[in-house]
């Protein structure tokens, strides 16, 4: 919880002081004031925080699922060193820097190409001075708080890749699947807890794309339907996200039934 608080003051709380400086945080001075722009706020004060204070509890669900494989007998001891050697390059994996270094670099690459936020076109915003240059809580946002945010967005991505690597070497290991298991898996449907703990991740997305969309439909009277496709593009990719990881063992449990 506190370093969810420190992010939100990290990303959101200069955002607040500079508006207020700058006159930006509220009125009429621009279409969309700091304080009455949804997407922003969302991201920071709720997404945000969901995205810190979930890691510790996805990261306890797949870890008893690790341990379920050995006290359920579907490792036995013979696969034991196998099963340990997917364990330790995992990880070796998540420890190195290397790879949070490449997710710090991609988190801040976009700063290269066009600043715009999503759905929004040339409406008058918090964002832009009245120059028309950058605000100071715009180079902030630009510069510290979508990076951060990136960053964390990206971070849990790898976290995904990482859970479906371990998976995958585990479908290679000689299981005790049990055909008649009912679970109707094989003895692995424990494992569909580990994709129900990622849905807070899910849910966070789904609210930084809702605050896009109000935001759309309140100052660029963008209608609803108009915008329906990148909702039920987004619950593909969500429903994919969650499922992907236990395709590895369709193979294996296609072999278990074709068997039996």
């Amino acid at each position: 919880m506190q370093s969810a608080l420190l992010a939100t003051s990290i990303t959101w709380l200069p955002l607040l002081a500079l508006s207020l400086v700058e006159g930006v945080a509220y009125g009429a001075e621009v279409k969309v004031p700091f304080l009455r722009d949804f997407a922003v706020n969302v991201r920071f004060l709720l997404a945000l925080p969901i995205l810190i204070v979930s890691e510790p509890i996805v990261d306890g669900w797949w870890r008893r699922l690790v341990l379920e494989f050995p006290r359920s007998g579907l490792v036995g001891l013979a696969e034991l060193p196998a099963f340990d050697d997917a364990i330790e390059r995992v990880t070796r994996l998540r420890d190195r820097l290397l790879p949070d270094v490449l997710l710090l670099v991609a988190a801040f690459a976009p700063l290269l190409v066009v600043r715009t936020e999503l759905l929004m076109g040339d409406v008058t915003s918090w964002h832009v001075a009245g120059t028309g240059h950058l605000s100071l809580a715009g180079w902030w946002f630009d510069i510290v708080s979508t990076p951060l945010f990136r960053f964390l967005l990206l971070r849990w991505a790898w976290k995904k890749l990482l859970w479906t690597t371990f998976l995958w070497r585990v479908a290679r290991i000689k299981l005790r699947l049990a055909p008649a298991h009912t679970d109707l898996a094989a003895g692995l449907g424990f494992l569909s807890e580990g994709q129900r703990a990622f849905s807070p991740i899910v849910f966070a997305g789904g609210l930084v794309l809702a605050g896009q969309v109000i935001n759309a439909i309140v100052y660029e009277g963008v209608t609803l339907p108009s915008v329906q496709y990148i909702f039920v593009a987004y619950a593909g990719l969500a429903v994919i996200m969650l499922v992907a990881p236990l395709l590895v063992f369709s193979t294996v449990l296609f072999e278990v039934k074709r068997t039996a």
